[in-house]
């Protein structure tokens, strides 16, 4: 239990260690998650030690988290994917919650048979995707747990912009609902930062947002003309039409920034699931900025977080595809020595 206990204390110290560094390192969700995973461990060590009755209590709890859990999740999932789609359609990304819990569904239909069975091969093949599956989930869970920690820490006082990123606009030239809870929420932004500074010294709002394919306008200037409409001083308003990524938007920011305010910091307003990604791509791409989220509809956001852990996944994709390939490896190895 201690010696649990004591690995769970340095990865604790060095979680804080690395969100006094840098608040927006993926490293420091997967300190915070050993961290937990080591204390939870060092807890159940601790069960046997416990008064009468209260191991039983624990294990009994564990046994239905463990039993019921992983199907309660899937039939939500499965869910909310089906209501997504109803109400998004069916683009690749909409699917994925629906996908996610029909998946885990296969799995546990898969890991019963070869439970059932005296199938070598297939037993070999559940364990290989158990540990696989255990890894990204993992890393899942320590995505959406410092995700859900970095939404809430302090917003600065002090920033000469706030950067409103940009999304697909409605018959090419509409604001949509989800873009326009991102735009409120940097309205929101700034009258507080200058609220702050006082009015000589108020932040200029920069909407960031190219024109896409489909588009008849930039997404900035659909932007801007949401928020004039609206009473936002066009005189405080700079568009950054030129992007069509999450990363040109901070780049092409970046670049106005410098342009007019060498060394200038910000805050950049997304969508609350998109939020730890963008403050990853905006460490990445040297921006000075705290990133902050804007309301999403509950039914959006379990799709939403996965499509962002899928591609802060990549972003580590040595590390991440590199295990991934150790443990199907391994499992070939295992099932090539019978």
């Amino acid at each position: 239990m201690s010696y649990a206990l004591a690995v769970a204390a340095v990865f604790l110290l060095l979680f804080a260690l690395g969100v006094r560094r840098d608040r927006r390192r993926f490293g420091n969700a997967v300190l915070l998650g050993l961290a937990v995973t080591f204390f939870g461990i060092g807890l159940l060590a601790g069960v046997e030690d416990a008064p009468p009755g209260v191991a039983e209590t624990v294990m009994v709890g564990g046994l239905l988290v463990l039993g019921l859990g992983p199907i309660v999740l899937a039939g939500l999932l499965t869910w909310n994917g089906v209501k997504m789609v109803r109400k998004e359609g069916r683009s690749p990304a909409n699917l994925l919650s629906l996908l996610a819990g029909l998946g885990m569904f296969g799995v546990m239909v898969l890991a019963v048979t070869a439970a059932a069975t005296d199938s070598w091969a297939l037993r070999i093949l559940v364990v290989t995707l158990l540990l696989v599956l255990g890894y990204v989930s993992f890393l899942f869970v320590c995505f959406v747990g410092y995700a859900f920690l970095y939404g809430r820490m302090r917003l600065r006082r002090s920033a000469d912009y706030v950067v409103v990123l940009g999304s697909g606009l409605i018959g090419g030239s509409r604001v949509p609902p989800l873009l326009a809870s991102r735009l409120d929420r940097g309205r929101e932004v700034h009258a507080r930062l200058a609220a702050y500074e006082g009015r000589d010294s108020a932040p200029v709002l920069i909407v960031s947002g190219g024109r896409g394919p489909d588009e008849e306008v930039p997404e900035s200037h659909a932007m801007a003309d949401y928020l004039v409409e609206r009473g936002f001083p066009e005189g405080a308003l700079v568009r950054e039409d030129r992007s069509r990524t999450t990363e040109e938007n901070l780049l092409f920011s970046r670049e106005l920034m410098e342009r007019d305010r060498p060394g200038s910091t910000c805050v950049i307003v997304t969508n609350n699931f998109h939020a730890f990604r963008a403050a990853i791509l905006a460490r990445r791409a040297g921006v000075n900025g705290q990133v902050v989220g804007s309301p999403t509809a509950a039914y959006f956001w379990p799709s939403a977080t996965m499509r962002e852990f899928a591609a802060v996944f990549l972003q580590y994709k040595v590390v991440n595809l590199g295990t991934l390939g150790t443990l199907i490896l391994l499992g070939a190895l295992v099932w090539a020595s019978r």
